[in-house]
């Protein structure tokens, strides 16, 4: 009888379907990355047997796909009719922020897919209409494209493989480096050690907006250039 009761007031299991096993995905690649994803280790997430994972995903590559398009669709789009400066410096930090909770994502929205990525492809449409909608020409519109991505994902590119997460970790990596360095014969090294990297509240996060406004006061004056042409 008792049995029976525990049977009857067990909490059902919630149905599988494309976005609980996306999420899930999504899970397993932010907690072990990329590599530990296959379908035997998300069926063993999902407590299902891996073969029902392909009423839901076609393929393994599907499935990638399928995690790429649902994290990079956390990513702000920027809008045509607020300030272009603002918008693109808001895109920038919320891709940097999605980069870094999700590290595997920006491999995988930076390929070559067929078909492409919807989220990559609502991406690259919003950027370009607030830049045109901002005033720049097409061939500025291109050229500051390029440019802001080859930053945002190269900075996520060489973030991954940094040997720190927190700031305190920085302090205690550069002051091991520098008990380590030939001051004699790498001088300037050890000098951004002590001058800037060692000081406090020093961030290594406020480089990429230090660097993002470098990019748009220049992308500003290429829009001011490219109107009075």
């Amino acid at each position: 009888m008792a049995r029976g009761a525990e049977r009857h007031n067990a909490r059902p299991r919630a149905p599988l379907t494309r976005e609980r096993v996306l999420r899930a995905a999504i899970d397993l690649a932010d907690r072990e990355g990329l590599e530990a994803l296959s379908m035997r280790r998300l069926g063993q997430q999902l407590s299902v047997e891996a073969m029902s994972l392909y009423n839901h995903v076609a393929n393994k590559a599907d499935l990638l796909l399928g995690i790429a398009d649902l994290a990079g669709s956390e990513i702000y789009l920027p809008s045509t009719v607020d300030d272009w400066r603002a918008e693109m410096r808001r895109r920038a930090i919320s891709a940097r922020d999605v980069f870094s909770h999700h590290p595997w994502v920006s491999g995988l929205l930076e390929a070559q897919t067929d078909p492409p990525i919807p989220a990559t492809l609502r991406q690259h449409n919003a950027v370009i209409g607030c830049l045109r909608a901002g005033g720049f020409s097409m061939a500025a519109t291109a050229h500051a494209f390029s440019l802001l991505d080859c930053y945002i994902y190269g900075w996520a590119s060489q973030e991954a493989t940094l040997p720190f997460e927190t700031d305190d970790e920085v302090g205690e990596l550069a002051a091991a480096s520098l008990a380590q360095l030939p001051r004699d014969e790498y001088p300037h090294i050890a000098e951004m050690i002590t001058e800037h990297t060692m000081k406090p509240g020093y961030s290594y996060a406020d480089e990429f907006e230090f660097g993002l406004d470098l990019i748009l006061d220049g992308l500003d004056n290429l829009r001011d250039g490219a109107s009075a042409s």
